[in-house]
This record gives structure tokens, C-alpha cells and sequence, in this order.
């Protein structure tokens, strides 16, 4: 007897992203799976970016910081 995986997602999720919609109408071109997918690569950017301007001792983008001080 096979146990069912749990699914990454939860259907009751799934089920608010699609709005009662077809599931098939997910993958067609501007659908749920594009939005997702520029959503996810935005954040994952904005996250990248923000770590970066940090610097390693978290006080930010010099190179910003020392605009006004001139």
C-alpha cells in the first residue's frame, strides 16, 4: 500500500491561484504559470539586490551613501 505524498503546495492555495478557472489555462501564454514565474524571478531579484547593496557588513550601498555628504 502506497502512502500519498503531501504536496509542496496545498490545494487549498492552488485552488485561490487558479480563481475557478481551468487548470489548463495555467500554462497558456500570459496565464497563472508566466505570473508565477515573473513574480518568483522578481523577488528572487529584489532579494539578490538587496543582499548585495548590503555589503558584507550590512550598512548599505557606500557608494549611496556618500551622495549627500558631498
Amino acid at each position: 500500500m502506497s502512502r500519498r505524498k503531501e504536496p509542496a503546495i496545498p490545494n487549498e492555495l492552488l485552488d485561490q491561484l487558479l480563481a475557478g478557472g481551468a487548470a489548463s489555462a495555467a500554462f497558456e501564454q500570459g496565464g497563472l504559470l508566466d505570473s508565477l514565474t515573473k513574480a518568483l524571478t522578481e523577488r528572487a531579484l529584489n532579494t539578490e539586490m538587496d543582499h548585495h547593496l548590503a555589503g558584507e557588513d550590512g550598512a548599505g550601498n557606500s557608494a549611496t551613501a556618500t551622495v549627500g555628504r558631498r
